[in-house]
């Protein structure tokens, strides 16, 4: 049987990506999550986490021995040179972690699901690129529904977030989700079709 081809999966905030994902995973795609991968190369016992904690102290974890997130994300926010080791330290150990996920796929493509596809330089393990975008009004919406956010918080993890045309112009496929779940649904069942048909990723 041949290797899988690998499809990058990503969009902003609040634009339905996880919900296309969740299409493509109820389709039979073998499918790995960036933000999943992130969270185990820190999770106790691995060497990361004992890496951060020599680094940072012990006030990076929470009582019950896992990573404190918030507490880190502080210590690295406002310094750039913290934020650059700890970024050389995880992101080779993400990249391993992902790539141990997709060699076990057994769909004839697999998906990486990344909200930082572009930024993170994860784009360069995928052989095509599906980006789910919506107007940024929605974009907004939806996120302060789903997350009881404010708007102001929403868009600054917006601005925070690659911009809409950098991601643009790194994709294959564009999935504009401005509809409904039927909607996004059918459109996932279509380019679940069109990709069956492709080799390596390339039409």
């Amino acid at each position: 049987m041949s290797t899988p081809w690998i499809l990058g999966l990503t969009g902003g905030i609040g634009s339905g990506k996880s919900a296309a994902a969740q299409h493509f995973i109820d389709l039979g795609v073998h499918l790995v999550d960036a933000d999943h991968a992130a969270r185990w190369v820190v999770e106790p016992g691995r060497p990361a986490l004992t890496k951060i904690v020599e680094r940072f102290g012990a006030q990076v974890l929470q009582p019950d021995g896992t990573l404190d997130r918030a507490a880190l994300r502080q210590q690295v926010f406002q310094d750039e040179a913290q934020r650059r080791w700890l970024e050389g330290l995880l992101h080779p150990l993400i990249f391993a972690e992902i790539d141990q996920y997709l060699a076990q796929a057994d769909s004839p493509y697999a998906i990486l699901v990344s909200p930082l596809l572009v930024e993170s330089g994860q784009h360069r393990m995928t052989q095509r690129v599906l980006v789910v975008d919506a107007p940024e009004q929605l974009q907004v919406q939806r996120s302060m529904v789903r997350d009881g956010s404010s708007e102001e918080q929403i868009r600054a993890i917006l601005k925070a977030q690659s911009s809409r045309n950098e991601r643009l112009r790194h994709a294959h496929d564009v999935l504009v989700n401005d509809r409904d779940l039927a909607w996004l649904k059918q459109e996932v069942e279509r380019l679940h079709h069109f990709y069956l048909t492709l080799s390596g990723g390339q039409a």
